[in-house]
């Protein structure tokens, strides 16, 4: 199987709005999407996006948001930054929303309204937010065991960074402002993907202070429900590229579900990422699926013939600390898995570290 060929998303049309018309950001966008041969562009007359939804018709709404790129301005709440764990201490949004189509989508949860991507062209200013937060975080900066990380700014909480960085150019100018700007203490950008597409990325001032990790999964789960993606081959030899160009570098094995073979499986995915990671600085996040009552109803109405497993009765009920239910794995279940990963990993990848089971 080829490793290094990734696919690139080209929106069909791309909008934007009145406050971001005259961002320099929104320039470079704009020329990066004529480059890449996007066929519409839109300047609305408002901050307002309109025309994404075809009446009475969930999927051609759902086709039409996944095509479109919306260029905005963030909202005030972007720029006050939130707590992100367990995988860093803050969230720092370059956009929201992800152009691929995996079934288990995490954001069909979380964000309202039709799923278009939308980039921020206010970036200057969100990236100047950061260094408020440096020092106060409660993930990395109060933990012994992860302070040399340094304070940690996710970017992947919303988007793919990496998905769309072709048509955006965010990721690159995020990772060249926290490699070379003087920050109050140390820092890390984190941000994890499931695409290959890292050849902007290998000669960029980095400074060791980004972590790009790939999203992972057993052959069952990603290529089955991850459409629109690049192969974890691709995704695993785009992560020794970037190691080997000095970026710190993860996996994030997620979501963790115990397929038919899921032993065999998930070893195999270990031996591959041994056998192209070897001497990186490694870690690992494992995380194993769940899903809310809410983000069921949104993935079944764009998934209507998925065979992904949602059922409440074959699953924990648990709440969160503001009281939203989820559904996991049963305990009996979930101690097996966890076992055999902490096991596994100790085995096949030893210098990795594990930062976290959830």
């Amino acid at each position: 199987m080829p490793t290094t060929s990734t696919r690139l998303w080209v929106p069909r049309r791309v909008l934007v709005t009145r406050s971001a018309a005259g961002l320099p950001h929104t320039a470079q966008i704009l020329a990066r999407c004529s480059d890449a041969g996007v066929p519409d562009v839109e300047f609305l007359s408002s901050d307002r996006l309109t025309g994404l939804r075809v009446r009475d018709d969930d999927r051609a709404t759902y086709a039409r948001a996944k095509s479109t790129l919306a260029v905005v301005v963030s909202p005030p709440s972007k720029r006050k930054l939130q707590p992100i764990p367990p995988s860093a201490d803050w969230r720092v949004d370059l956009a929201e929303g992800c152009p691929a189509h995996c079934q288990y989508c995490y954001l069909a949860g979380s964000l309202t309204g039709p799923p278009v991507t939308r980039v921020y062209a206010d970036l200057d200013a969100i990236l100047a937010c950061m260094d408020a937060y440096v020092g106060a975080g409660s993930v990395t900066s109060s933990s012994a065991a992860r302070a040399h990380e340094g304070t940690t700014f996710e970017a992947s909480c919303y988007t793919d960074p990496l998905g769309i960085e072709h048509v955006t150019g965010s990721l690159a100018a995020a990772i060249a402002h926290v490699g070379t700007h003087a920050f109050p203490g140390p820092v890390q950008l984190r941000a994890t993907t499931k695409f290959g597409a890292v050849d902007p990325l290998l000669d960029l001032p980095h400074g060791g202070r980004t972590r790009i990790r790939a999203s992972v999964n057993a052959h069952g789960v990603a290529g089955r429900f991850e459409g629109g993606t690049d192969p974890v081959a691709v995704r695993l030899a785009a992560l020794g590229r970037l190691a080997r160009a000095g970026y710190p570098v993860g996996l994030t094995i997620a979501p963790i579900m115990p397929v038919d073979g899921w032993r065999e499986e998930y070893g195999t995915l270990l031996d591959a990422a041994a056998a192209e990671l070897s001497g990186a600085d490694l870690t690992v996040e494992c995380i194993t699926h769940r899903f809310t009552p809410n983000s069921k109803d949104v993935l079944t109405g764009w998934y209507p013939r998925t065979k992904l497993e949602m059922e409440p009765e074959l699953r924990s009920r648990k709440r969160g600390k503001f009281g939203a239910v989820k559904y996991v794995y049963p305990p009996d279940e979930m101690r097996v898995l966890r076992a055999w990963f902490a096991e596994e990993l100790e085995r096949r990848l030893p210098a990795a570290r594990l930062l976290y089971w959830t």
